[in-house]
């Protein structure tokens, strides 16, 4: 997930053959060259093998600029608990015995720099330097998203998870399962009906909270301020589909390319860029109000509430013209069941608190939010 990338020059890089996906190539990699070493070696292993986690490939994302760093025929070994002592078994085995190219790529890799980045490099070395990274399932669901996996999530625990996280566990390819990895992994396929109420109440309120101050700011000669609400707004009503169609949202580097995939997107984005470029207030306005038209419908169609007005109108007494965002959130707020977050205030999950990714993909932070949303729910 990280753009991070290493200051050693890719000694790989100028070799390198017709681009392939990072999780097409991993999975070849697997069943060509990983699985039928383990089978001759190892013949009674159970293990689950896969690629999930960080990762532009992971997402689909990938293309040739991105094999610049941590990027390569690379994958996860889970081993049982009872049997992770033999990791080092395992890892001697593939060491000695993995070729050091595979689809003309290098399978050979650098030591990892002062950020952990990893690049292919090309080695005449006996040994292979391979990308194979061997765990557990439960330590990987805590070191990676903060929880175990075996236990019982509570409602209030999912908002402390980043969608960014959620993505990329769900998206990746488990290559062999004898783990029932899948089957834990599905477990996170998307938020339980109360939270996923709850998050999209929040965002409506966070819509309202900045509807009617597009045409103010301008009406006092602030058209950078304008502007600059009118962007807000413009990704706020795009969180809100992901929301809406029940897809977790990418992080910065990919928001627009995976907002693309959205059924709503072919309506909805032509007037969401005209938004950004609109010459005047008056033709931003303008083209909220068809923007908000046409999510409210979208709205309608999920059958969550009563029906909801899907026409723009003044805000109060003023000449403003809004979709009247709270309306939303109160209506959607009735329907969850759950005690616990029909109290909790309608502030979001992590990802709609906080705009910084810094935190956002720190799961030791994100975990300590967790208390934060229960000392809330108390209130």
């Amino acid at each position: 997930m990280c753009g991070c990338m290493s200051t050693e020059k890719n000694e790989a890089i100028s070799h390198m053959p017709k681009f392939v996906s990072g999780l097409k190539l991993s999975g070849l990699y697997f069943e060509r060259c990983v699985k039928p070493i383990i089978k001759s070696k190892l013949p009674f292993l159970r293990y689950s093998a896969g690629l999930i986690g960080s990762g532009s490939e992971v997402l689909g994302y990938d293309d040739s600029q991105s094999r610049d760093h941590n990027w390569g025929p690379r994958l996860i070994i889970f081993l049982r608990e009872s049997e992770f002592d033999k990791r080092a078994a395992i890892d001697t085995e593939l060491r000695n015995n993995l070729p050091h190219e595979f689809l003309g790529y290098s399978t050979n890799f650098g030591k990892p720099d002062e950020r952990g980045v990893r690049l292919l490099k090309r080695s005449k070395s006996a040994e292979v330097n391979h990308f194979i990274v061997f765990s557990t399932v439960r330590s990987f669901f805590k070191e990676y998203i903060g929880i175990d996996p075996y236990q019982k999530l509570e409602r209030l625990s999912w908002l402390s998870l980043p969608q960014q996280k959620l993505l990329t566990l769900i998206k990746g390819k488990i290559f062999h399962d004898d783990l029932g990895l899948n089957k834990t992994i599905r477990m996170f396929e998307y938020y339980p009906r109360d939270v996923w109420l709850f998050l999209l109440a929040s965002q409506w309120e966070k819509i309202s909270q900045y509807e009617a101050f597009v045409a103010r700011a301008a009406v006092v000669g602030d058209d950078l301020g304008s502007r600059i609400l009118a962007t807000r707004i413009v990704r706020y009503l795009m969180e809100l589909c992901f929301l809406m169609e029940k897809k977790y949202a990418s992080y910065s580097k990919w928001f627009g390319t995976a907002f693309a995939e959205l059924r709503i997107a072919g309506e909805l984005s032509p007037i969401l860029t005209k938004i950004l470029s609109s010459p005047s207030i008056k033709d931003s306005e303008k083209l909220l109000g068809n923007a908000y038209s046409i999510v409210a419908k979208k709205h309608n169609s999920l059958k969550m509430t009563k029906l909801m007005d899907t026409q723009v109108s003044k805000y109060y007494d003023r000449p403003y013209l809004i979709i009247h965002a709270d309306a939303f959130a109160k209506e959607i707020r009735k329907g969850i069941r759950d005690p616990i977050l029909r109290r909790v205030p309608l502030i979001g999950s992590v990802d709609q608190l906080i705009d910084n990714e810094d935190v956002t993909l720190h799961t030791d932070i994100c975990g300590n939010l967790g208390l934060l949303f229960s000392r809330v729910s108390t209130c």
